[in-house]
């Protein structure tokens, strides 16, 4: 299989063969052309070159509605929901089942209730889609590819917006449909749930096909090397002593003005120093950090800034005191997709790199800010006019934390840094980090994954139910010790309940 965009081969005669009943991994460095392939797979794109065959006849994949109907459906990564309508709309949206000339709503409700049963979603069937969270509108996607009845299902990062257990669960429909013949193509950044639930691998690099492997006979280890084209010994950058004695900020008796949320969150941040926070999914984390940049209101608390206390009742008035904040969703509320690499990067900083009074822009003057920046990320792409959207996860995160770099931040607050980011940028991302807090920079991030909270934070900050559960230095802290803070609330419950 073979496709070119203007400029770029996405796939260099690249070669897949998936097994009946199997899950199989296709990984791969953003921008390897994994998406590209599926795309191709699944009818969306056309390829200049290469041949489909499924059960052995060969296919033409015209556009997706040739790939549903010859048992083919996808679960993209970027989940488009039609906000307004409701679950029932949204799983048989394109195929409404009729009575006549009307559409039977009463059926497709029953169908729906019974195919959310089936796979244990307890989700109700008339809720507008704009109610649901991340996580149930991913089984809302799951259950609409298993509603096609596929031979062959891909699914593209399904669990970047999973909790732990939802993640099991998922797990277990995976198995159940390996079980019934039906073939998973399995596309994560998470290569701890590869090697946990897919039979045989397939590693891309560069739009090209590397080899494939079944997972008995190959190494984490050595899956990254096939994947990067080089050694990493390490996955993360050593750490050197950066933390000074300076409190940079404090942060005290923070409680949100919504109820159930946060409560009492009392820390200190200092100069040079990586603060990692952890807690399993409603710990409040992201309510916290938004509140903190003025993206939500507060009951009470304050902050206190260099030993001044500061107001950040805005996200404005959070950037004049030199907050930044990367987003959870790069996608829905990080980048702006229809614009260039240069506009993303610059819409904080226009007015601070506007070289007069009126504010006039000089684009070759700012540019080159855009331009250095740009170079010192080792953001890959053509030039900064290429639409962030085009380029890979990695490097739309490496823009970001750019467009940051402009505004001259002193606080950078990331919230899951590298979701949906390989281990490759994800190291790229790390090195970043380590570079930003050597010059004084201090860091919070919020992180769900467990070797990156150990391995890049300073300090870890543990939240559970909304409320501050411990703090543990780096040298004391280890996976149990940090899921030992994260249920402390809920476990205290549990054992009153049984009393």
């Amino acid at each position: 299989m073979s496709k070119s965009f203007p400029g770029v081969k996405a796939l260099d005669k690249v070669q897949l063969e998936v097994k009946p009943g199997s899950v199989h991994a296709l990984i791969g460095e953003n921008g390897a052309g994994k998406s590209t392939l599926m795309k191709c797979l699944f009818g969306l794109y056309h390829p200049e070159e290469g041949t489909i065959e499924l059960d052995g006849e060969k296919v033409e994949m015209a556009d997706p509605n040739t790939a549903l109907k010859l048992g083919i459906s996808m679960i993209h990564q970027e989940l488009n929901p039609i906000p307004y309508r409701s679950v029932v709309d949204n799983i048989w949206v394109g195929r409404f089942v009729k009575k006549g000339m009307v559409v039977d709503e009463e059926k497709m409700k029953a169908m729906t209730e019974e195919l959310l049963k089936d796979l244990e979603f307890n989700i109700p069937a008339d809720t507008l889609a704009k109610s649901l969270s991340v996580s149930q509108l991913q089984a809302i996607e799951i259950a609409k590819a298993v509603s096609y009845d596929a031979k062959v299902i891909i699914m593209d990062e399904p669990t970047s917006s999973l909790t732990v257990a939802e993640t099991k669960h998922l797990f277990k429909i995976i198995g159940r449909l390996k079980s019934e013949g039906r073939s998973i193509i399995y596309i994560s950044h998470k290569l701890e749930e590869i090697f946990e639930i897919t039979d045989e691998i397939t590693i891309m690099r560069d739009g090209q096909y590397v080899g494939k492997w079944a997972i008995r006979d190959i190494t984490i280890d050595e899956v990254i090397h096939q994947m990067v084209g080089r050694n990493m010994e390490e996955r993360f950058p050593p750490a050197e002593d950066t933390i000074q004695e300076e409190v940079l900020l404090k942060v005290e008796d923070f409680t949100s003005a919504q109820e159930h949320s946060f409560e009492h969150i009392n820390f200190e941040l200092h100069k040079g120093e990586i603060l990692g926070i952890g807690g399993l999914v409603g710990a409040q984390r992201t309510e916290l950090v938004e509140a903190i940049f003025g993206l939500r209101k507060i009951r009470s608390g304050t902050l206190v800034m260099n030993g001044k206390i500061i107001k950040n009742q805005t996200p404005k008035d959070a950037i004049k005191n030199k907050f930044a904040l990367l987003t959870e969703e790069r996608r829905a509320t990080g980048i702006i997709p229809m614009l260039s690499v240069w506009d993303n990067a610059l819409v904080v900083a226009y007015k601070k790199l506007a070289d007069n009074v009126i504010g006039l822009i000089h684009r070759k003057k700012i540019g080159k800010s855009v331009d250095d920046i740009c170079r010192e990320l080792d953001v890959r792409m053509a030039n900064t006019d290429t639409l962030i959207k085009n380029l890979s996860g990695g490097n739309q995160q490496k823009v970001l934390v750019g467009r940051w770099l402009l505004s001259d931040c002193d606080i950078l607050i990331l919230d899951e840094p590298t979701r949906g980011v390989d281990v490759g940028a994800k190291y790229e991302i790390y090195k970043i980090m380590r570079d930003l807090v050597k010059k004084g920079k201090a860091i919070i991030m919020v992180s769900s994954e467990m070797p990156e909270l150990l391995g890049m934070s300073d300090k870890i900050m543990i939240m559970c139910e909304g409320k501050l559960s411990g703090i543990l230095e780096q040298k004391e802290a280890t996976q149990i010790e940090v899921m030992k803070y994260a249920t402390m609330f809920s476990n205290k419950a549990k054992e009153e309940d049984s009393e």
